[in-house]
């Protein structure tokens, strides 16, 4: 399982545990390139039996800056929430152990990518944050997902103020497992890793499959609802365009509700 090094994801095994790379740096955002990339290199990993668990890691200093704001216009936001919607549900459906490795910048559809993984490890210095609401959009997975993981008001609070916060906080608000100084938390995550290397493949899955949470709180149907929302009616909104192009024209937004 191995990819070239000119595309946005690198796979490497050591059996049983899959490394999988975001390189498109400095910051890996996330484009439709390595959205494909992903889902190929997932639904591969899927196939191998003795692949116990998925390691989830950026190139470089960081994890991911989220989604490419360019693809967040009204005519190239479908494709894109579609394509990146199909990884996070190939994350949410496997049957192998994901674990997220966060350094550096963890942003908006990169925050996202860590927060459905089942384990989260983060330097304590990295930057998380939802910060779609200052563009005029929301993030529809984590309006999904994180009030399950971290509560309705801490959730409420993250999406709609979009501030970041560190990877302690992540921490002490449930959404990562452990933090550690940056330079450390490659040793935290072998412990896990060790750890897993001793367990069965298929004992690891049906665990997973017992205990997950996202068939309780019918997942599939929430994110369905929210991509709804946003394709149907935010994105055909004058602010949702405004915030974007302002972004890009690297210019305070003009806000008229509309």
């Amino acid at each position: 399982m191995t990819a070239p090094a000119t595309s946005r994801v690198e796979v490497n095994a050591a059996l049983p545990i899959a490394r999988v790379k975001l390189t498109n740096p400095p910051l890996n955002v996330i484009d439709l390139r390595m959205t494909r990339e992903l889902r190929q290199a997932l639904t591969e990993i899927e196939s191998h039996p003795d692949v116990s668990a998925i390691l989830f890691e950026g190139d470089g200093a960081n994890f991911s800056a989220g989604v490419d704001i360019k693809a967040h216009l009204p005519e190239q936001i479908h494709e894109m929430l579609i394509s990146f919607h199909a990884v996070i549900k190939a994350i949410v459906a496997s049957r192998k152990v994901t674990i997220a490795a966060v350094r550096g910048a963890c942003l908006g559809g990169g925050a996202e990518f860590a927060a459905v993984c089942d384990l989260v490890y983060t330097a304590r210095d990295a930057t998380w944050g939802f910060p779609e609401i200052k563009l005029g959009c929301y993030p529809p997975v984590a309006a999904v997902a994180l009030p399950a993981l971290i509560g309705q008001k801490r959730a409420s609070e993250l999406i709609l103020t979009g501030r970041q916060f560190s990877g302690d906080e992540a921490v002490a608000i449930g959404l990562a497992n452990r933090s550690a100084r940056a330079e450390e938390l490659e040793s935290v995550i072998q412990e896990t890793v060790n750890e897993l290397r001793h367990l069965s493949p298929a004992a690891l899955a049906h665990a997973k499959k017992a205990i997950y949470a996202w068939d309780a709180i019918h997942f599939d149907k929430g994110l369905a609802r929210a991509e709804k929302i946003y394709l149907e009616e935010l994105i055909s909104t004058a602010d949702a365009r405004e915030g974007i192009i302002a972004f890009l024209d690297k210019r305070p937004p003009k806000w008229t509700g509309k």
